[in-house]
């Protein structure tokens, strides 16, 4: 008996062929199927709901301003309480700079300010009364003198006294009138409206002015928080001699945080202030913070065709730091209830005559459709289709206006 002529052999050549035959029998059947029941399409339903258009930028946090901390006069550090990265308040220290110089001019301005001041108190508890006393006396000498003259007078017109009487008479009463009018001068000087009382005030509120120069420059030398704050940056260490304006620290001011972004100038229309944003950190994708657009740079950036704008996180979350990327949504248009199909259901979408393949009964029927809102991969159709219509995906080149065809269902992402 040959090799191959067995029951197996034989067994294994009928089923080859029986193979064949099916395989043969199965194209044409599948064809046929296909002819009448239609080709499989895969497509996507028209549906109504709420749609959100959103214009997605890139940028990062800043805070309204960066504060350079920095000194006004030269000094030596000689001690840093802080450390970056650290929260700080208004007033806080940052850095002592060496004050022994500083101290010392401000006991010398205090002792020069106690002096004036005890001249002007010398003045009013001792000055003004010896003068007023002298005067007095004065004023008393001279109505002696006065009365003394008087009598002389009226003696030598009866001839009792000699003229040299009379004479020495006039003359002291000349002398006691002299010192009734410096008496008054004197205490006219030393009463608070006088000159020596003014330049025992002017000298007193020298002195002052000058202890406040020196408690100024002694301040100076403790370089504390402008605003409250983060320390985000540190360029001084204990030792150092620093300058002054020379940047040491740097502060990102606490309160409102912003996003800036670069939006493509094609947009610039559809943005308003005031437009709700959502955000996402990089560095945090799967978290998410609001934000309101707040800021629109009236100038276009040539190089780059983007415009500026600026959102404000109002309740910024914890992870946010300075120069964070950060990625935004912001919500320019949103419609509700609106008829809403996949953007891959739509042809030619961005043209002029934007149209659609649905499917009509068993045939693949084309439609010219007026488009609204883009977002969120769906497109609103305001006109050429209804809610429950079934679209041939745009992916599917293959199928024709007029084709017999048999709807299913996309799957997830568009794919048959």
């Amino acid at each position: 008996m040959p090799p191959n002529d067995n029951p197996v052999s034989r067994r294994r050549q009928w089923l080859k062929r029986g193979l064949l035959i099916a395989l043969a029998l199965a194209v044409p059947a599948f064809a046929l199927r296909n002819v009448i029941l239609g080709t499989p399409v895969a497509t996507h339903e028209a549906v109504r709901s709420d749609l959100v258009q959103t214009v997605v930028a890139s940028g990062r946090i800043m805070t309204p301003q960066r504060v350079s901390v920095g000194a006004v006069i030269t000094g030596r550090v000689v001690r840093i309480p802080v450390r970056e990265g650290q929260s700080v308040k208004r007033g806080e220290v940052l850095i002592e700079l060496d004050d022994k110089d500083e101290r010392a001019s401000v006991a010398q301005a205090r002792a020069a300010v106690a002096q004036a001041a005890a001249k002007v108190r010398q003045l009013r508890e001792v000055g003004l009364p010896a003068a007023e006393q002298g005067l007095l006396q004065a004023q008393a000498n001279a109505t002696q003198a006065r009365l003394q003259y008087e009598r002389n007078r009226d003696l030598k017109a009866k001839g009792f006294v000699s003229r040299s009487a009379l004479d020495d008479a006039q003359r002291n009463l000349d002398v006691a009138e002299s010192q009734l009018r410096a008496a008054r001068l004197q205490v006219q000087t030393n009463s608070p409206a006088g000159s020596d009382y003014a330049m025992a005030q002017t000298a007193l509120a020298q002195a002052r002015a000058s202890l406040d120069v020196v408690r100024a420059r002694l301040d100076q030398m403790v370089i504390r928080a402008p605003v409250d704050g983060t320390l985000i940056g540190r360029s001084v260490e204990p030792g150092n001699v620093v300058q002054p304006g020379k940047e040491l620290m740097a502060l990102a001011p606490a309160g409102e945080t912003q996003v800036v972004v670069q939006i493509d100038e094609k947009n610039l229309a559809q943005l308003k202030l005031g437009q709700k944003a959502l955000g996402s950190a990089d560095a945090f994708p799967r978290e998410r913070f609001a934000a309101e657009l707040v800021y629109i740079n009236p100038g276009i950036d040539a190089l780059r065709g983007a415009v500026e704008v600026k959102l404000r996180v109002p309740d910024a979350p914890d992870y946010l730091r300075q120069d964070m990327t950060v990625s935004v949504d912001i919500e320019v248009a949103r419609r509700a209830n609106a008829v809403v199909v996949p953007a891959d259901a739509v042809r030619e979408a961005g043209g002029a005559q934007p149209w659609v393949l649905a499917v009509d009964g068993r045939r693949a029927r084309r439609r010219p459709v007026k488009l609204g809102l883009k977002g969120d991969g769906r497109i609103e159709v305001l006109e050429g289709v209804a809610p429950g219509d079934r679209l041939i995906s745009a992916g599917n080149g293959t199928v024709r206006a007029g084709q017999r065809v048999r709807a299913v269902a996309a799957a997830a992402g568009g794919a048959p």
